[in-house]
């Protein structure tokens, strides 16, 4: 398999694997540039499909961690036709090769306890290529980690990412542009609680900072229920209302 790297130079011609079509697929886009400064990079297979890997440095990264001297992956996702070929090892290589070039201690991954969770990495394909758990939140959501330098500390959430809790009361959901999903459904859910008089708080996350401090482990999307998480998987507005009891 041919990979292709996505750069400033030819984002705008290219296409990016996850991202749907229109405004959504731009706003991913939009925050794709202004994160290749920072180091981020993206391969995607060269055949179009769900095969790609996104990273950056951890002190980069649009998550609650600390992880000095890492690279986080934003997502190794394969979906498809595209599975069962080795394409996650060729894309995984090539940010290990990454982070030995850049001298870095090692590579840090969000999953899940036992079994895999929607829009985070399969556990059991991570402990096979090497990764343990550094640090697990009270949802089930686990740090993974694969050291690459013999005095790499263990990445480790930040307290409001380990025990994800707000004062808010009624549905809050938290959510970023990283993911072009977001953009599509959170106003749908949003329009459906106010239809349905649930009582509904959207907030837009679009600095780094406050990312690296939501009080939640995955930061692309997170919904809460009186101050409690609920889930970090991108809700549909039926899904939305099935948990509100509609």
């Amino acid at each position: 398999m041919e990979y292709i790297k996505i750069t400033k130079e030819n984002i705008d011609r290219e296409h990016i694997c996850c991202a749907m079509s229109g405004k959504q697929g731009l706003a991913k886009k939009e925050w794709m540039k202004e994160r290749f400064d920072e180091g981020l990079v993206f391969y995607r297979s060269a055949e179009r499909g769900k095969c790609f890997i996104e990273y950056i440095p951890a002190e980069n990264a649009w998550v609650p961690v600390e992880a000095d001297g890492y690279i986080f992956i934003n997502c190794l996702w394969i979906a498809g036709s595209m599975k069962g070929h080795g394409y996650s090892n060729d894309l995984l290589d090539y940010c290990i090769n990454d982070a030995k070039e850049q001298g870095r201690k090692g590579i840090c991954i969000l999953s899940s306890v036992k079994r895999k969770k929607e829009f985070l990495s399969d556990p059991k394909y991570m402990e096979y290529k090497g990764f343990q758990i550094a640090d697990e939140a009270d949802c089930g959501i686990t740090l993974l980690d694969l050291p690459l330098a013999g005095d790499a500390v263990p990445p480790r959430f930040r307290d409001c990412a380990k025990h994800p809790k707000t004062e808010e009361k009624g549905f809050v959901i938290y959510y970023t542009d990283q993911c072009p999903f977001t953009c599509y459904w959170v106003p749908r859910v949003a329009e459906a609680a106010k239809e349905n008089g649930i009582e509904l708080k959207t907030v837009h996350i679009t600095d780094k900072e406050a990312a690296q401090n939501l009080p939640a482990p995955v930061t692309n999307y997170a919904l809460f229920k009186d101050g409690a998480f609920i889930t970090h998987a991108i809700q549909t507005d039926k899904k939305f209302l099935a948990l509100a009891g509609l």
